[in-house]
């Protein structure tokens, strides 16, 4: 089976969210507060304490399919191209 550049390009794009970590400090910088993020991590099966001290991968909020996801993983995304990969 023969690939398309663009295929390769799809792929590498799903393993980047892979391995993406969103922060806290991402959901701050958008002015999320912590009440309202706690509710929202609950009531999408996410741990907030988890979340808290090593950030959740990228592709656990996106497949909430909520737009406040889509959001703050673009802030992640953002952070890690001006090289702060811990987020802190």
């Amino acid at each position: 089976v023969r690939r398309s550049a663009h295929h390769a390009h799809q792929v590498q794009g799903r393993q980047e969210v892979t391995e993406l970590r969103v922060t806290h400090a991402d959901m701050r910088a958008l002015g999320y507060c912590n009440r309202g993020a706690r509710e929202w991590l609950a009531r999408h099966r996410l741990d907030w304490s988890r979340f808290l001290t090593e950030g959740l991968p990228a592709a656990a909020l996106l497949a909430t399919g909520d737009s406040l996801a889509e959001a703050v993983v673009e802030v992640a995304r953002r952070r890690i191209g001006a090289g702060d990969p811990d987020g802190q």
